[in-house]
């Protein structure tokens, strides 16, 4: 997937409307001078967004690919930025020795999805973490509102509720990947006692999935007005559950 990541997820309509209110929420959260780690990082767009704001970033993916590309970008774009980019899966996040420390941590768009034992993340982000850090995640919710609707009106019944059972298994090429879409109790849950939860924002309450994308180009007004909608709306409960990703703020506590 990451030849075609970008046109997908970083400069497309769609992409764009719901990467913004993360980056609002990452310039509330990182200040400048920090170091912040990032998992599943991709191609780098948001490492450098957050080191255009000053802030250090150690960034991680599992992809060989996803890092070559965001490696080629630093060169030719910011070889100036404070980024380091490092081929590690999210699974493997406590084999560094030994363990540096950071300011934060941060993942986008549902890359935790992927990992089966959030659990384990989580003891390895209390290890990296000192008290007081932030974690941001946004990840796929289990009631996409988008999703239902869109696809009951293509007739096909078995994605607009694929998210509902909790799992729900994905065909990239020739791999099979499974993905996971936990409530935000159950990360309540998983992230305790290290964290405690700050804040839950919807992001994608009314601006739709990425494959939505061909429809939205016909109708650019439209999305203005869904962007709209969701800044008013996406910090509710009820509404900010109902997108296609939760944005939640983490907080290292003291034990």
């Amino acid at each position: 997937m990451a030849s075609e990541y970008d046109d997908v997820f970083t400069n497309s309509m769609i992409g764009r409307a719901q990467r913004q209110p993360v980056w609002n929420k990452l310039t509330q959260i990182f200040q400048s001078g920090e170091h912040v780690l990032e998992l599943n990082c991709g191609t780098g767009e948001d490492a450098f967004f957050l080191s255009h704001n000053g802030v250090s970033v150690t960034a991680c993916d599992a992809s060989e690919e996803m890092i070559k590309i965001a490696t080629s970008r630093l060169r030719t774009e910011a070889p100036e930025a404070p980024v380091l980019f490092y081929l590690l899966p999210t699974e493997r996040l406590s084999e560094p020795q030994p363990a540096p420390q950071f300011d934060g941590a941060f993942s986008n768009f549902s890359g935790l999805t992927c990992v089966p034992d959030l659990d384990q993340t989580a003891q390895d982000l209390a290890r990296l973490l000192s008290p007081g850090a932030s974690v941001l995640l946004c990840l796929s919710t289990r009631y996409c509102l988008w999703e239902m609707l869109w696809f009951v009106l293509h007739g096909n019944f078995s994605k607009a509720f694929r998210r509902c059972s909790g799992h729900a298994t994905a065909k990239a090429g020739d791999f099979t990947i499974h993905v996971y879409y936990p409530t935000v109790a159950d990360l309540q849950n998983l992230f305790s006692p290290c964290f405690v939860l700050r804040s839950c924002t919807g992001v994608g309450v009314t601006v739709p999935p990425s494959y939505a994308e061909a429809w939205i180009r016909k109708h650019p007004k439209l999305l203005n007005i869904f962007r709209a909608i969701d800044s008013a709306i996406s910090s509710y409960p009820g509404f900010r559950v109902l997108g296609d990703h939760v944005l939640l703020h983490f907080e290292r506590v003291q034990q």
